[in-house]
């Protein structure tokens, strides 16, 4: 089975994805950073999670195209 061009364009699609969210959470340090340390935590675990939602999509269309 050969690899089709679904893969390498989803897996940049995925970095792309990463860079983009990784810039935002980033960009808004300034003002969490003036947080209490509990909501700085529920944030930061939250946006380290929330990123994976649309990944399901993402990795059908690789796989199957749909």
């Amino acid at each position: 089975m050969t690899p089709t061009w679904r893969k390498p364009v989803g897996m940049l699609g995925i970095l792309l994805l990463i860079l983009v969210w990784c810039v935002a959470i980033v960009s808004l340090s300034t003002i969490v950073g003036s947080w209490h340390w509990l909501a700085q935590l529920v944030f930061y675990v939250f946006t380290g999670l929330i990123w994976i939602t649309p990944l399901k999509p993402v990795l059908r269309w690789m796989e199957i195209g749909r």
